[in-house]
């Protein structure tokens, strides 16, 4: 599919939370966003190794030939990578798992990488209210990135708060709890695309009630993918 750059494109250059990390929200990314949906909805979605709460199917070169033409200027320029940008993975992603049933590790902040030099993006598709990404502050160690001098130490810190006195509720983060703060938030908008480096804490912000959709169409669909 011919993907083009929406006439009405916004960008917002962010700095967040005590250690300015870089973030960028993009509004109408996409021309015809709702391709993509209907894309997605042909497509056949697997579980995933990783700790993603739902299942995940790959997305299309074509997309991420558009991302890299249309925002190299952003990655070089905001975030400081090399012109030879390039993706490590890019996925239709779907949120299908229940609040109930998450483990410990997903109901609490992550990172997807400790390298500050790695990106991560996220593409909403969705119209309905599934709530969107919030980036959080730990307070034990008060860290809001995680590299890799720090990794050692906040793993075991984590480790140890699972059984500590206030352990995190059973369902989705979703605001300040004893063990984080939230340093920023921004809504799951229909076409909005957020851009982070990967070693920034951060977690979807979903209800307690939030019941999974299983349907591309009509379920918690975005489009995911990791930058170096």
């Amino acid at each position: 599919m011919d993907l083009l750059l929406h006439p009405d494109f916004r960008i917002q250059k962010l700095r967040i939370g005590r250690e300015q990390a870089p973030l960028i929200v993009i509004d109408n990314l996409v021309a015809n966003a709702d391709q993509l949906v209907d894309l997605a909805a042909t497509r056949l979605f697997g579980d995933v190794t990783s700790y993603y709460p739902g299942v995940r199917s790959k997305a299309p070169l074509t997309y991420q030939r558009f991302i890299i033409d249309q925002l190299r200027d952003v990655f070089v320029g905001y975030f400081g990578l090399g012109a030879g940008v390039r993706f490590t993975a890019c996925h239709f992603s779907l949120v299908t798992t229940p609040p109930g049933k998450l483990d410990y590790l997903q109901r609490i902040p992550h990172v997807d990488s400790a390298f500050g030099n790695e990106l991560a993006f996220i593409h909403y598709l969705f119209k309905s209210d599934f709530g969107g990404t919030a980036f959080y502050r730990h307070r034990a160690t008060g860290y809001e990135c995680i590299d890799v001098a720090r990794q050692p130490g906040f793993r075991r810190i984590v480790d140890e708060e699972e059984t500590g006195p206030t352990p995190p509720d059973a369902g989705y983060i979703n605001g300040d709890t004893p063990l984080y703060e939230r340093i920023d938030s921004q809504d799951g908008v229909f076409n909005r695309m957020l851009i982070y480096r990967r070693n920034s804490l951060h977690s979807s912000s979903l209800s307690r009630d939030f019941v999974p959709d299983l349907h591309p169409r009509t379920g918690r669909l975005s489009i995911n993918g990791f930058l170096a």
